[in-house]
């Protein structure tokens, strides 16, 4: 008798990667001629926090597109990142962004309610604090609530983890 399989479903960035990107966005900003003499920076504001900062909105903003470009080349999904509209500071404009980690009790309410919509009698679904496990006899019904949860699309950045 086959024992009980499982995966996790979480919302993590890989912070090494996001870390690449703000750097490679950093030195791009210093080099490049539309961002000379705008004052255009970006660093970490916390764990998951990253502050823009430039001379004025307009710069702000390309800035932002260049950190989200990064982003995307560095395989991290944009859904994980939340920024704030450009706010002006004295003589700067600034822009704070958050990068999920982890999923709020509401998204993985969705996330399980979605896995138990697909009819599959053998599937459980638990949530665990900011992540959701599936588990189920069957591997195969487990593949296909992999399928499905990767051809949906969330509002958020999600992965599937730790098959067992």
């Amino acid at each position: 008798m086959a024992g009980e399989s499982s995966f996790d479903v979480v919302s993590r960035v890989d912070r090494q990667e996001v870390d690449n990107a703000l750097q490679q966005t950093a030195k791009e900003l210093s080099q490049r001629f539309d961002f000379r003499n705008t004052g255009a920076s970006i660093r970490w504001a916390g764990d998951y926090a990253v502050e823009l900062e430039a001379s004025t909105e307009d710069r702000v903003k390309a800035a932002l597109e260049v950190f989200r470009e990064r982003l995307v080349r560095r395989g991290v999904s944009l859904k994980a990142l939340d920024a704030d509209e450009p706010r002006t500071s004295g003589k700067t404009a600034k822009v704070s962004a958050r990068l999920q980690d982890g999923l709020t009790a509401e998204q993985a309410r969705e996330v399980a309610a979605h896995v138990r919509g697909l009819g599959m009698k053998s599937v459980k679904v638990q949530v665990q604090g900011d992540e959701v496990r599936v588990s189920s006899k069957s591997k195969d019904d487990l593949q296909r609530a992999v399928a499905a949860l990767k051809g949906h699309d969330f509002e958020f950045a999600v992965q599937t983890v730790n098959y067992r």
